[in-house]
């Protein structure tokens, strides 16, 4: 087998400055942040310099084994003053500050004077992970630079140790090699770390080589995550194209790389990275006309990447990589997650994707429907939302949503804000009042304590529709991430459709959602967390007619004595506006009378999750249904949170049973209390229709907050 070598970094256009030189880039030698800087994209491998000069600090890099190169400074004492424990919620995820036209010009640059056996390398952008951070390999599709994940690099390497695969141009190992290479190195991994994860990232060919490896290493803990795998190659579209290729005169391959480029990806995805999507359309599409002009030069790039004798090659190996694949699908005992195209003009990858969920033991799938063959490289969800929103990241043997969750970046609540909840957001126009300790009511959250742990409570609006308006605004006013108790069936596997999109469920484990669970509650409270918790639950949130601004709260005090143990803030709060949305005219009451709908509810809630029993009153009796509702020209969302509530030092609530009772009949009157105060204050808000406000914000600035009534 070949020998192990490795970049311990590569670095190209690592600032927003160098993009202004594109030709040029700039490489980090292995060692610590002072290391020499290279340049003109040479990359230092065991000492020697390719594609380069010789490098000045080449002398202090020393091969560590398993394609990683560790200064002899490094060897003594490892810096660690860089190492963050946790991200702040808003933090930069870089996605769109790479564009493919950085993939070409780090890739043609990677395979300038390219010898040598597969080896790994660790991109600079990705910078500095969290503490006990998991490793992930990415193992490349056709074009084997291992440059498919530049776009998602500075994300990915917040959460991972990220590692890539880069098979050179020359190289002709055989598939059952590659195998074993990869294998070796996942060896060596778990053998470093037993007690963590190795997730495998494996784009088209890359996926044949990931579902290898693991069902050789039935034993090891992996996560497989497969963009549009090729194991359904042999049933591709192009099929009859290859004979073609192969006989195709040396003088007509230069026209290759333009036909490959249309194949395997959407130019117009590909060239919206990095547009603003909050721009308005005429610029958008400006913008969008001069990044598809300025990518086209690029495409030619392919014929240095993938020259014709490497592309016959490759086809060759897709073929045998996925009839050995095929092959041992049963034994892949790995945890999987298939993201799918719905344009992949390479592969059938939709078909493709169920195929494999069938025939393996642990498999999820999320489909793009507008992506195509390069999913990896177009605009859309980055890489880390999705392992995000499908629960896919831990640093354990098990997913734990206290400690493995990372909070949203900027990046993720502008995509959520702009494409799932822009009507909503439009429609509900949300305001929010809070309290403060003299008992004075003002505008904004001023009077919520910053400094948890703290316990919202209050009531749940149907269909949950205040949950979203009051998650951003805590990010964007005071820069916390409110993490929400929801209902189990939200996670449960079981209740996701066949092919499923990245969806709105996704989006709340995005957020912080998690199932509500006492065992749950008490990490949240016991790492200081802002906690939102909703006691009547689905009853509330599934009301029946004429149940709006009704609580359903259980008999019992569930979360008083929790919250005194940890001495937390309680904010009761309450919301109205529902009724001002949309009016509801098909209740359970009303959908069970309909015979195929009532055994659609009933087979669905025969399988379903139970939070309570029936003794906690009719709150624990709910029924889940989706209710029928009629849109109506909008009004307005109304918040207040009342008066922070203190339990620390209240040791009377944690040994009487009674007090505990009297401090939440407390909070439940003072939900009801903030409710009936902004039932009656709304009718004084001039801004209450939604064409009021639009009409706001087409005479002033956008960037204002619209006013309302004066609390």
């Amino acid at each position: 087998m070949a020998s192990v070598l490795g970049f311990r970094a590569l670095s190209l256009f690592a600032s927003s400055s160098e993009k202004k030189d594109r030709s040029r880039g700039q490489v980090r030698s292995s060692g610590s942040a002072d290391s020499t800087v290279l340049s003109s994209a040479s990359v230092v491998v065991n000492g020697t310099s390719i594609g380069g000069g010789r490098s000045e600090s080449t002398a202090t890099s020393v091969y560590q084994g398993n394609g990683r190169l560790r200064s002899k400074v490094e060897e003594k004492k490892r810096v660690t003053d860089n190492v963050l424990e946790t991200l702040e919620p808003l933090w930069d995820d870089g996605y769109g500050t790479y564009t493919v036209r950085d993939y070409f010009d780090m890739a043609k640059d990677i395979v300038k004077s390219d010898g040598g056996p597969p080896r790994w390398f660790c991109p600079v952008a990705c910078g500095c992970p969290l503490k006990d951070s998991p490793v992930l390999l990415f193992l490349p599709g056709m074009d084997g630079t291992g440059m498919g994940l530049v776009l998602h690099h500075k994300s990915l390497g917040k959460a991972f140790e990220v590692r890539c695969l880069h098979i050179p141009v020359h190289d002709r190992t055989p598939f059952e090699g590659l195998v074993k290479y990869v294998g070796e190195t996942v060896k060596q991994e778990h053998a470093s770390s037993p007690n963590k994860p190795i997730y495998l990232v494996g784009d088209s060919l890359g996926g044949c080589l990931a579902l290898a490896v693991a069902s050789r290493n039935p034993t090891i803990d992996l996560v497989i995550i497969l963009a549009n795998p090729a194991t359904s190659f042999g049933r591709s579209q192009l099929q009859p194209l290859f004979p073609i290729l192969e006989a195709m005169p040396d003088g007509l391959h230069s026209a290759v790389p333009y036909l490959l480029s249309s194949i395997m990806g959407d130019p117009v995805k590909m060239a919206m990275v990095n547009i603003e999507s909050r721009l308005p359309p005429g610029k958008k599409l400006e913008q969008l006309s001069l990044s598809l002009t300025s990518l086209l030069p690029y495409l030619s790039g392919f014929d240095d990447i993938i020259p014709k004798n490497t592309l016959l090659w490759k086809l060759k190996l897709l073929k045998s990589a996925a009839a050995y694949t095929n092959s041992r699908l049963h034994a892949v005992k790995a945890e999987v997650l298939i993201l799918s195209s719905g344009k992949d003009n390479m592969v059938p990858s939709g078909d493709e994707a169920q195929r494999l969920k069938e025939l393996l033991q642990n498999c999820a799938v999320r489909h793009f429907k507008d992506s195509g063959h390069t999913l990896l490289l177009e605009d859309g969800i980055g890489l880390m939302t999705v392992i995000k929103g499908t629960c896919k990241y831990r640093r354990s043997s098990r997913h734990d949503y206290v400690s493995d969750f990372l909070p949203p970046s900027r990046k993720e609540l502008q995509y959520a804000c702009d494409q799932v909840l822009g009507l909503l957001r439009f429609a509900s126009g949300s305001i929010m009042f809070s309290t403060l300790e003299d008992g004075k009511i003002v505008k904004g959250l001023a009077g919520v304590p910053s400094d948890g742990p703290v316990l919202l409570v209050g009531y749940h609006m149907l269909m949950g529709l205040e949950l979203s308006p009051l998650v951003e605004r805590f990010l964007i006013e005071k820069n916390i991430m409110v993490r929400g108790l929801a209902h189990p069936n939200l996670f449960a596997r079981k209740f996701e459709s066949s092919s499923p999109e990245f969806s709105f469920n996704d989006w709340i484990k995005v957020f912080g959602g998690l199932p509500v669970t006492a065992s749950n509650l008490f990490k949240l409270l016991s790492t200081k967390s802002h906690v939102l918790l909703y006691p009547g639950g689905a009853r509330e949130a599934l009301h029946y007619k004429g149940e709006e601004y009704k609580l359903f709260w259980p008999n019992q005090p569930e979360f008083v004595r929790m919250a005194a143990r940890f001495g937390a803030t309680i904010v009761p709060f309450g919301v109205v506006g529902e009724d001002d949305i949309a009016e509801l005219v098909l209740d359970y009451n009303d959908l069970i009378k309909i015979p195929v709908v009532k055994d659609f509810i009933r087979d669905a809630n025969s399988n379903m999750i139970r939070v309570r029993d029936e003794t906690s009153g009719e709150v624990g009796s709910q029924e889940l249904f989706i209710p029928g509702l009629l849109p109506k020209i909008p009004g307005r969302f109304y918040y207040l949170f009342g008066k922070p509530i203190e339990t620390k030092g209240r040791n009377e609530i944690l040994k009487d049973k009674k007090v505990a009772n009297q401090l939440y009949l407390q909070i439940k009157s003072e939900v009801e209390r903030n409710m009936a105060f902004l039932i009656k204050k709304r009718e004084e808000d001039p801004y209450r229709s939604v064409v009021d406000r639009t009409l706001y914000k087409a005479i002033y600035a956008t960037s204002n907050e619209i006013p309302a009534f004066e609390p």
